[in-house]
């Protein structure tokens, strides 16, 4: 399967299509940005990282009845996707409380949550992917009351599925993104999973093994990122 046309861009990948007008390449890149970009660096082979970690979360995810549109790796940094049409809407879980949660609440970063958090975020790096809401949702047009339920399904679904999947790997997952496309009518998963959208700690350490390293300037990223893939893919 070979590249054709670079149709989309982002921070972290670039998407091209194929000669199959169903299947994209999905190309991963070292490039890493927070705070809305507003934070750029290079994390050294981080796409070669993320593509491998990605594509087993999404072969084990398939194995639990969750459908993504992952096909199959082609390279260390190319991965084969199905084509969809992306939700504007990014799903963020939480079990803890980290990061922005913390700052909107005032709590205690590790905070357990009595249960999962389910937040909603308009997806537009202009606006800052500003948190909304299903009225919101659906006062834009952005998805429809059928697919906000089952995304919401789908989304503690598999941080039921990640939570076991990592937990065996010693990792406690802490909150996540997750980004979903309408797929010949129906909602699939897409985009990644990886330390770039994970926070993942280490158990009984608490060491972040995640993009939070580059966020806080802690050091030893890629070291992280390999830690991640050693264990994922071991």
């Amino acid at each position: 399967m070979k590249k054709i046309d670079k149709i989309y861009e982002g921070k972290a990948k670039i998407l091209y299509t194929t000669e199959d007008p169903d299947l994209l390449i999905q190309h991963f890149k070292d490039d890493a940005t927070a705070f809305n970009a507003q934070k750029k660096g290079t994390i050294q082979e981080k796409g070669i990282m993320n593509n491998r970690i990605s594509a087993k979360i999404f072969e084990y995810l398939g194995t639990q009845g969750i459908s993504t549109h992952f096909v199959k790796m082609l390279s260390d940094r190319d991965m084969l996707i199905k084509k969809v049409t992306i939700v504007p809407i990014e799903v963020i879980v939480r079990n803890r409380a980290a990061g922005s949660m913390c700052r909107m609440l005032g709590v205690t970063e590790g905070f357990q949550l009595a249960s999962p958090v389910l937040e909603f975020c308009y997806k537009n790096d202009g606006l800052g992917d500003p948190v909304i809401n299903e009225y919101h949702i659906q006062a834009l047009n952005l998805a429809t009351d059928a697919e906000v339920k089952g995304i919401s399904r789908m989304a503690l679904a598999i941080n039921g599925h990640l939570k076991k999947f990592f937990l065996k790997l010693n990792i406690e997952l802490i909150d996540f993104k997750l980004e979903f496309g309408r797929y010949h009518g129906d909602i699939i998963l897409a985009d990644e999973i990886s330390p770039d959208t994970c926070r993942l700690w280490e158990v009984g350490t608490g060491n972040k093994l995640d993009k939070d390293r580059f966020r806080r300037d802690l050091g030893n990223i890629e070291e992280a990122y390999q830690e991640v893939l050693r264990r994922v893919t071991s």
